[in-house]
Protein backbone atom coordinates (compact mmCIF):
# COMPACT_ATOMS: atom_id res chain seq x y z
CA UNK A 1 0.00 0.00 0.00
CA UNK A 2 1.16 3.51 -0.71
CA UNK A 3 0.46 6.83 0.10
CA UNK A 4 -1.14 8.83 -3.39
CA UNK A 5 -2.31 11.92 -2.38
CA UNK A 6 -2.19 14.25 0.26
CA UNK A 7 -5.57 17.14 0.38
CA UNK A 8 -6.17 19.82 2.81
CA UNK A 9 -10.00 20.72 2.89
CA UNK A 10 -9.97 24.17 4.59
CA UNK A 11 -13.45 24.82 5.49
CA UNK A 12 -15.22 28.68 7.07
CA UNK A 13 -18.36 30.27 7.19
CA UNK A 14 -19.26 33.44 8.94
CA UNK A 15 -20.67 33.21 12.91
CA UNK A 16 -24.09 34.64 13.57
CA UNK A 17 -22.28 36.75 16.20
CA UNK A 18 -18.94 37.45 16.94
CA UNK A 19 -16.77 35.61 20.14
CA UNK A 20 -13.82 35.47 21.84
CA UNK A 21 -11.37 35.06 24.06
CA UNK A 22 -9.02 36.74 25.75
CA UNK A 23 -6.44 37.37 22.93
CA UNK A 24 -9.24 38.50 19.79
CA UNK A 25 -12.74 38.26 18.39
CA UNK A 26 -13.20 35.74 15.71
CA UNK A 27 -16.39 36.61 13.14
CA UNK A 28 -15.80 33.36 11.13
CA UNK A 29 -15.48 29.27 11.98
CA UNK A 30 -12.89 27.35 10.61
CA UNK A 31 -11.87 24.20 10.47
CA UNK A 32 -8.60 22.14 7.98
CA UNK A 33 -9.00 18.37 7.48
CA UNK A 34 -6.63 16.63 5.88
CA UNK A 35 -7.43 13.81 3.28
CA UNK A 36 -5.01 10.58 2.93
CA UNK A 37 -5.42 8.62 -0.16
CA UNK A 38 -3.72 4.74 -0.79
CA UNK A 39 -3.14 3.43 -3.81
CA UNK A 40 -5.72 0.48 -2.37
CA UNK A 41 -8.52 3.14 -2.45
CA UNK A 42 -8.53 3.77 1.30
CA UNK A 43 -8.69 7.40 2.62
CA UNK A 44 -7.76 8.54 6.03
CA UNK A 45 -8.81 11.60 7.69
CA UNK A 46 -7.76 13.87 10.27
CA UNK A 47 -7.37 17.16 11.36
CA UNK A 48 -4.83 20.81 11.63
CA UNK A 49 -5.59 22.74 15.00
CA UNK A 50 -5.26 26.55 13.95
CA UNK A 51 -8.13 28.60 12.46
CA UNK A 52 -8.69 31.33 10.20
CA UNK A 53 -5.36 32.61 8.47
CA UNK A 54 -3.32 30.12 10.28
CA UNK A 55 -5.45 27.05 8.50
CA UNK A 56 -5.00 28.65 4.95
CA UNK A 57 -1.04 28.92 5.96
CA UNK A 58 -0.72 25.05 7.01
CA UNK A 59 -2.54 23.92 4.44
CA UNK A 60 0.68 25.25 2.19
CA UNK A 61 2.72 23.23 4.56
CA UNK A 62 0.71 19.87 4.52
CA UNK A 63 0.38 20.04 0.63
CA UNK A 64 3.76 21.55 -0.66
CA UNK A 65 6.26 20.96 2.22
CA UNK A 66 4.39 17.08 3.79
CA UNK A 67 3.15 16.14 0.54
CA UNK A 68 6.57 15.25 -1.29
CA UNK A 69 8.02 14.21 1.93
CA UNK A 70 5.63 11.24 1.81
CA UNK A 71 4.62 10.48 -1.40
CA UNK A 72 4.75 6.66 -2.86
CA UNK A 73 5.54 5.86 1.53
CA UNK A 74 3.72 2.94 3.14
CA UNK A 75 0.64 4.77 5.43
CA UNK A 76 0.73 1.75 7.95
CA UNK A 77 4.74 3.02 8.74
CA UNK A 78 2.87 5.86 10.94
CA UNK A 79 5.98 6.29 12.85
CA UNK A 80 8.53 6.17 9.81
CA UNK A 81 6.79 8.93 7.90
CA UNK A 82 6.65 10.88 10.97
CA UNK A 83 10.07 10.78 12.08
CA UNK A 84 11.01 11.53 8.29
CA UNK A 85 8.64 14.90 8.22
CA UNK A 86 9.55 15.56 11.67
CA UNK A 87 13.48 15.58 11.18
CA UNK A 88 13.50 17.05 8.05
CA UNK A 89 11.22 19.89 9.04
CA UNK A 90 13.45 20.35 12.52
CA UNK A 91 15.34 22.90 11.02
CA UNK A 92 12.14 25.30 10.60
CA UNK A 93 10.27 24.70 13.61
CA UNK A 94 9.89 21.95 15.90
CA UNK A 95 6.66 23.23 17.48
CA UNK A 96 3.90 25.45 16.09
CA UNK A 97 2.41 25.24 12.51
CA UNK A 98 5.00 22.40 10.97
CA UNK A 99 3.84 20.26 13.70
CA UNK A 100 -0.25 21.05 13.42
CA UNK A 101 0.56 20.32 10.19
CA UNK A 102 1.86 16.91 10.64
CA UNK A 103 -0.83 16.29 13.25
CA UNK A 104 -3.63 16.37 10.63
CA UNK A 105 -1.54 13.73 8.44
CA UNK A 106 -0.83 11.33 10.96
CA UNK A 107 -4.04 11.46 12.32
CA UNK A 108 -5.24 10.24 9.21
CA UNK A 109 -2.79 7.58 8.85
CA UNK A 110 -4.18 6.13 11.95
CA UNK A 111 -7.67 5.99 10.51
CA UNK A 112 -6.62 3.97 7.53
CA UNK A 113 -4.64 1.68 9.88
CA UNK A 114 -7.85 1.10 12.12
CA UNK A 115 -10.01 0.74 8.42
CA UNK A 116 -6.93 -2.19 7.27
CA UNK A 117 -7.26 -3.65 10.70
CA UNK A 118 -11.15 -3.68 10.61
CA UNK A 119 -10.75 -1.91 14.41
CA UNK A 120 -11.63 1.10 15.68
CA UNK A 121 -9.01 3.80 16.79
CA UNK A 122 -9.46 3.24 20.45
CA UNK A 123 -8.17 -0.59 19.64
CA UNK A 124 -5.39 0.26 17.84
CA UNK A 125 -3.93 2.28 21.02
CA UNK A 126 -4.16 -0.19 23.28
CA UNK A 127 -8.36 -1.06 24.19
CA UNK A 128 -11.14 0.66 25.74
CA UNK A 129 -11.30 1.32 29.18
CA UNK A 130 -14.58 2.61 29.09
CA UNK A 131 -17.35 2.71 26.34
CA UNK A 132 -18.51 6.16 27.11
CA UNK A 133 -16.95 9.35 28.56
CA UNK A 134 -18.57 12.45 30.23
CA UNK A 135 -18.73 15.19 28.69
CA UNK A 136 -18.56 18.63 30.07
CA UNK A 137 -19.84 22.20 27.97
CA UNK A 138 -18.45 24.83 27.39
CA UNK A 139 -19.36 28.26 26.67
CA UNK A 140 -19.68 31.91 28.17
CA UNK A 141 -17.02 32.99 25.66
CA UNK A 142 -16.04 37.27 25.36
CA UNK A 143 -17.95 38.92 23.30
CA UNK A 144 -17.49 42.97 21.86
CA UNK A 145 -19.55 44.40 24.56
CA UNK A 146 -19.21 46.26 28.14
CA UNK A 147 -18.03 43.94 31.14
CA UNK A 148 -21.55 44.70 32.98
CA UNK A 149 -23.73 43.20 30.05
CA UNK A 150 -21.59 39.96 30.12
CA UNK A 151 -21.75 39.64 34.19
CA UNK A 152 -25.47 39.76 33.64
CA UNK A 153 -25.48 37.33 30.73
CA UNK A 154 -23.41 34.68 31.74
CA UNK A 155 -25.30 33.15 34.57
CA UNK A 156 -27.67 32.47 32.06
CA UNK A 157 -25.73 30.79 29.90
CA UNK A 158 -24.17 28.65 32.42
CA UNK A 159 -27.54 27.39 33.36
CA UNK A 160 -28.10 26.41 30.17
CA UNK A 161 -25.70 24.57 29.86
CA UNK A 162 -25.87 22.55 33.27
CA UNK A 163 -29.62 22.25 32.00
CA UNK A 164 -28.47 20.44 28.58
CA UNK A 165 -26.98 17.97 30.71
CA UNK A 166 -23.44 18.46 31.09
CA UNK A 167 -21.30 17.32 33.75
CA UNK A 168 -19.71 20.40 34.32
CA UNK A 169 -18.74 23.73 32.57
CA UNK A 170 -16.43 25.77 31.32
CA UNK A 171 -15.92 29.75 31.10
CA UNK A 172 -13.78 32.53 29.47
CA UNK A 173 -11.79 35.18 31.49
CA UNK A 174 -9.50 37.79 29.97
CA UNK A 175 -11.19 41.32 30.36
CA UNK A 176 -8.77 42.07 33.40
CA UNK A 177 -8.24 41.20 36.60
CA UNK A 178 -11.66 42.69 38.59
CA UNK A 179 -14.15 42.27 35.74
CA UNK A 180 -13.11 38.59 35.62
CA UNK A 181 -13.67 38.08 38.90
CA UNK A 182 -17.15 39.24 38.64
CA UNK A 183 -17.55 37.07 35.56
CA UNK A 184 -16.52 33.39 37.99
CA UNK A 185 -18.51 34.76 40.43
CA UNK A 186 -21.72 35.47 38.08
CA UNK A 187 -20.88 31.97 36.29
CA UNK A 188 -20.97 30.21 40.04
CA UNK A 189 -24.34 31.62 40.67
CA UNK A 190 -26.04 30.46 37.14
CA UNK A 191 -24.53 26.80 38.12
CA UNK A 192 -25.38 26.76 41.83
CA UNK A 193 -23.32 25.28 45.05
CA UNK A 194 -22.68 21.91 43.52
CA UNK A 195 -21.96 21.79 40.19
CA UNK A 196 -18.30 21.95 38.62
CA UNK A 197 -16.81 24.61 36.37
CA UNK A 198 -13.57 25.78 35.20
CA UNK A 199 -12.02 28.97 34.57
CA UNK A 200 -10.26 29.69 31.28
CA UNK A 201 -7.49 32.23 30.57
CA UNK A 202 -5.92 31.31 27.64
CA UNK A 203 -2.80 32.70 28.80
CA UNK A 204 -3.67 36.58 29.33
CA UNK A 205 -2.58 36.96 32.84
CA UNK A 206 1.08 37.96 34.62
CA UNK A 207 1.85 36.02 37.52
CA UNK A 208 0.88 38.36 40.03
CA UNK A 209 -2.61 38.87 38.12
CA UNK A 210 -3.12 34.89 38.14
CA UNK A 211 -2.38 35.15 41.79
CA UNK A 212 -4.82 37.60 42.50
CA UNK A 213 -7.38 36.06 40.48
CA UNK A 214 -6.70 32.91 41.40
CA UNK A 215 -7.18 33.23 45.34
CA UNK A 216 -10.35 35.77 44.64
CA UNK A 217 -11.90 32.63 42.91
CA UNK A 218 -10.94 30.07 45.49
CA UNK A 219 -14.35 31.06 47.53
CA UNK A 220 -16.31 30.12 44.40
CA UNK A 221 -14.77 26.73 43.96
CA UNK A 222 -13.59 26.25 40.41
CA UNK A 223 -12.29 23.09 39.42
CA UNK A 224 -9.55 24.37 37.41
CA UNK A 225 -7.26 27.14 36.63
CA UNK A 226 -6.92 26.93 32.35
CA UNK A 227 -3.85 28.31 31.27
CA UNK A 228 -3.68 31.44 33.75
CA UNK A 229 -0.23 32.46 32.53
CA UNK A 230 1.93 32.64 28.90
CA UNK A 231 2.98 29.00 28.33
CA UNK A 232 6.55 29.79 28.58
CA UNK A 233 6.09 30.54 31.73
CA UNK A 234 6.76 27.00 33.66
CA UNK A 235 8.40 28.83 36.44
CA UNK A 236 4.65 30.69 36.83
CA UNK A 237 2.83 28.24 36.05
CA UNK A 238 4.93 25.78 38.66
CA UNK A 239 4.52 29.00 41.18
CA UNK A 240 0.84 29.42 40.92
CA UNK A 241 0.28 25.03 41.48
CA UNK A 242 2.21 25.26 44.65
CA UNK A 243 0.67 29.07 46.03
CA UNK A 244 -3.02 28.33 45.05
CA UNK A 245 -5.72 25.58 45.89
CA UNK A 246 -7.58 25.15 42.62
CA UNK A 247 -5.86 23.11 39.67
CA UNK A 248 -3.51 24.67 37.64
CA UNK A 249 -4.13 23.36 33.86
CA UNK A 250 -2.47 23.65 30.33
CA UNK A 251 -0.80 22.45 27.54
CA UNK A 252 -3.07 22.72 24.68
CA UNK A 253 -0.47 24.67 22.83
CA UNK A 254 2.14 22.52 23.71
CA UNK A 255 4.43 20.15 21.06
CA UNK A 256 5.56 16.84 20.70
CA UNK A 257 7.54 14.25 23.81
CA UNK A 258 10.57 17.27 24.01
CA UNK A 259 8.04 20.52 25.15
CA UNK A 260 5.97 17.87 26.97
CA UNK A 261 8.75 16.63 29.22
CA UNK A 262 10.19 20.31 30.12
CA UNK A 263 6.42 20.99 31.38
CA UNK A 264 5.89 17.95 33.18
CA UNK A 265 9.62 18.11 34.56
CA UNK A 266 8.88 21.60 36.22
CA UNK A 267 6.13 20.05 38.32
CA UNK A 268 3.85 22.81 36.43
CA UNK A 269 0.58 20.91 36.41
CA UNK A 270 -2.70 19.55 38.10
CA UNK A 271 -3.83 18.92 35.13
CA UNK A 272 -2.80 17.94 31.96
CA UNK A 273 -4.34 19.43 28.19
CA UNK A 274 -3.18 17.93 25.31
CA UNK A 275 -4.13 18.73 22.31
CA UNK A 276 -3.66 15.62 19.38
CA UNK A 277 -4.48 17.81 16.24
CA UNK A 278 -1.37 20.38 17.50
CA UNK A 279 0.97 18.20 19.17
CA UNK A 280 2.43 15.92 16.54
CA UNK A 281 -0.79 13.90 16.14
CA UNK A 282 -1.58 10.30 17.81
CA UNK A 283 2.08 9.11 17.29
CA UNK A 284 3.18 11.84 19.31
CA UNK A 285 0.02 12.11 21.49
CA UNK A 286 0.66 8.78 23.04
CA UNK A 287 4.48 9.37 23.89
CA UNK A 288 3.18 12.28 25.43
CA UNK A 289 0.02 10.34 27.21
CA UNK A 290 2.92 7.86 28.76
CA UNK A 291 5.01 11.39 29.51
CA UNK A 292 2.19 12.87 31.60
CA UNK A 293 1.03 9.17 33.56
CA UNK A 294 4.98 9.32 34.21
CA UNK A 295 4.44 12.06 36.17
CA UNK A 296 1.44 11.34 37.72
CA UNK A 297 -0.41 14.15 36.33
CA UNK A 298 -3.85 13.12 35.08
CA UNK A 299 -4.99 14.02 31.68
CA UNK A 300 -8.04 15.65 29.66
CA UNK A 301 -7.55 16.55 26.45
CA UNK A 302 -7.80 20.07 24.86
CA UNK A 303 -10.82 19.63 22.21
CA UNK A 304 -11.27 22.47 19.47
CA UNK A 305 -12.74 22.10 15.76
CA UNK A 306 -14.90 19.58 13.57
CA UNK A 307 -16.43 16.23 14.23
CA UNK A 308 -13.12 14.56 13.08
CA UNK A 309 -11.30 15.81 16.12
CA UNK A 310 -14.31 15.33 18.36
CA UNK A 311 -14.60 11.65 17.36
CA UNK A 312 -10.46 11.07 17.23
CA UNK A 313 -10.52 12.65 21.10
CA UNK A 314 -13.66 9.80 21.71
CA UNK A 315 -11.50 7.10 20.99
CA UNK A 316 -7.96 8.18 22.91
CA UNK A 317 -10.08 9.27 25.67
CA UNK A 318 -11.62 5.92 25.87
CA UNK A 319 -7.95 4.24 25.88
CA UNK A 320 -6.85 6.23 28.43
CA UNK A 321 -5.92 4.03 31.35
CA UNK A 322 -6.71 5.14 34.50
CA UNK A 323 -4.48 7.22 37.40
CA UNK A 324 -3.65 5.55 39.46
CA UNK A 325 -6.35 3.25 39.51
CA UNK A 326 -8.50 2.05 42.22
CA UNK A 327 -12.70 1.45 42.65
CA UNK A 328 -13.51 4.98 42.12
CA UNK A 329 -10.55 6.11 39.80
CA UNK A 330 -10.35 9.85 38.58
CA UNK A 331 -11.93 9.77 35.36
CA UNK A 332 -11.00 11.83 32.29
CA UNK A 333 -13.79 14.34 30.65
CA UNK A 334 -14.45 15.04 26.91
CA UNK A 335 -14.31 18.82 26.35
CA UNK A 336 -17.29 20.07 24.23
CA UNK A 337 -18.06 23.77 22.50
CA UNK A 338 -21.27 24.70 23.02
CA UNK A 339 -20.99 27.51 20.68
CA UNK A 340 -22.43 27.45 16.71
CA UNK A 341 -20.36 25.06 14.60
CA UNK A 342 -21.65 23.80 11.84
CA UNK A 343 -17.99 21.67 11.33
CA UNK A 344 -18.94 19.59 14.50
CA UNK A 345 -22.86 18.89 13.90
CA UNK A 346 -23.48 18.70 10.95
CA UNK A 347 -20.03 17.44 9.14
CA UNK A 348 -20.33 13.80 9.15
CA UNK A 349 -22.41 11.35 7.07
CA UNK A 350 -23.83 9.87 10.28
CA UNK A 351 -23.82 13.23 13.23
CA UNK A 352 -21.85 12.06 16.45
CA UNK A 353 -25.20 14.08 18.19
CA UNK A 354 -23.11 14.53 21.08
CA UNK A 355 -25.60 17.04 22.90
CA UNK A 356 -28.53 14.52 21.76
CA UNK A 357 -26.11 11.76 23.30
CA UNK A 358 -25.61 13.80 26.72
CA UNK A 359 -29.50 14.72 27.30
CA UNK A 360 -30.24 11.56 26.66
CA UNK A 361 -27.48 9.80 29.14
CA UNK A 362 -27.22 12.31 31.70
CA UNK A 363 -23.94 13.79 30.46
CA UNK A 364 -22.38 10.83 28.29
CA UNK A 365 -21.18 10.61 24.92
CA UNK A 366 -20.59 6.71 23.61
CA UNK A 367 -17.16 6.09 21.18
CA UNK A 368 -18.25 5.38 17.53
CA UNK A 369 -17.97 1.93 16.86
CA UNK A 370 -16.53 1.73 12.76
CA UNK A 371 -13.40 1.29 12.47
CA UNK A 372 -10.46 3.84 12.03
CA UNK A 373 -12.02 7.03 13.72
CA UNK A 374 -15.39 5.40 12.82
CA UNK A 375 -16.83 8.66 10.73
CA UNK A 376 -17.28 9.46 7.33
CA UNK A 377 -17.44 13.50 6.41
CA UNK A 378 -19.86 14.39 3.85
CA UNK A 379 -18.17 15.57 0.57
CA UNK A 380 -21.05 17.26 -0.77
CA UNK A 381 -21.10 19.79 2.90
CA UNK A 382 -17.26 19.93 2.17
CA UNK A 383 -17.70 21.78 -0.88
CA UNK A 384 -20.37 23.81 0.18
CA UNK A 385 -17.86 25.52 2.59
CA UNK A 386 -14.56 24.70 1.03
CA UNK A 387 -12.27 28.18 0.97
CA UNK A 388 -11.23 28.94 -2.71
CA UNK A 389 -7.95 27.90 -3.58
Amino acid sequence: MKITKVTSHVLRYDLPEPLGYSQQYYHQRTAHLVEVETDEGITGWGECFGAGNVALANRAIVEQVIQPMVLGMNPLDRDVVWHRVYNLLRDHGQKGMPIQSLSGVDIALWDIAGKVAGLPLCQMVGGRHRSRLPVYGYGMMLRPEPADELVARFPDEAAAIKGMGFVATKMKVGLGPRDDIRLIEAVRRGVGDDFRFMVDANHCYTTADAFHVGRAMEEFAPYWFEEPVAPEDHDGYRELRTGLTTNISGGEIEFNRWGWRALLEARALDIAQPEVCALGGITEYLRVLALCHAHFTPVVNHVWGSAVAVACNLHLLAAMPPLPGGLHPWEPMLEFDTTDNKFRDDLLEEPLDIQGQVARSGGFASVPEGPGLGVSPDRDFIAAYAVDR
